[in-house]
């Protein structure tokens, strides 16, 4: 099935490492805002992204609420691996999303090492729903899930034509 759209999603736990990642991405501290923003995936080329940092069931809120602008290209979401998170991952099926989600296990808090195995059946569903998901371990550095993410956004949008170039609107004599 071919979209138009796509999903990253962070799932994991609280305290797993969503927001961490997110920042490890953009550069800086990150939360959710109302407008989409650049995310710069290499010197020159961004996109433009709608984050959702912290993840809708945490906020008390459906995911179709925290989005303020018309069907973004691209979304970033943060996903809470507790019951009802399929209420999440529906949303952006049901929305006709491509969906590439880090499962953060172990998390980032979590007590043990070892990959955690839960009995939510998120993992099938999402498999099951053509979505491609790969467990990162939240333990150390985000660097590679980060550089994973941004490879992935950038292969994608360079097929759908949204790679945007930051020196495109500037005067030729300015471009040096």
């Amino acid at each position: 099935m071919k979209t138009e759209n796509l999903v990253i999603g962070l799932l994991g736990k609280v305290g797993a490492g969503k927001s961490h990642t997110w920042s490890a991405l953009f550069g800086r501290n990150v939360k959710t805002g109302k407008n989409l923003r650049k995310l710069f995936l290499n010197e020159n080329e961004y996109v433009e992204v709608f984050l959702i940092n912290v993840a809708p069931r945490v906020r008390h809120k459906y995911v179709g609420e925290i989005i303020t602008v018309e069907k973004p290209r691209i979304i970033l979401c943060s996903i809470d691996y507790s019951p009802g998170v399929e209420k999440t991952v529906d949303y952006f099926i049901k929305s006709n999303y491509s969906i590439y989600v880090h499962w953060l296990n172990p998390g980032y808090n979590d007590a043990y090492d070892p990959q955690l195995f839960y009995t939510l059946g998120i993992i099938n569903h999402l498999l099951q729903n053509h979505a491609v998901v790969g467990i990162r371990n939240a333990k150390g550095s985000p660097d590679d899930r980060v550089t994973e993410i941004k490879n992935y956004i950038y292969g994608w949008a360079k097929s759908q034509g949204l790679l945007k170039n930051k020196n495109a609107a500037l005067p030729e004599k300015d471009k040096d």
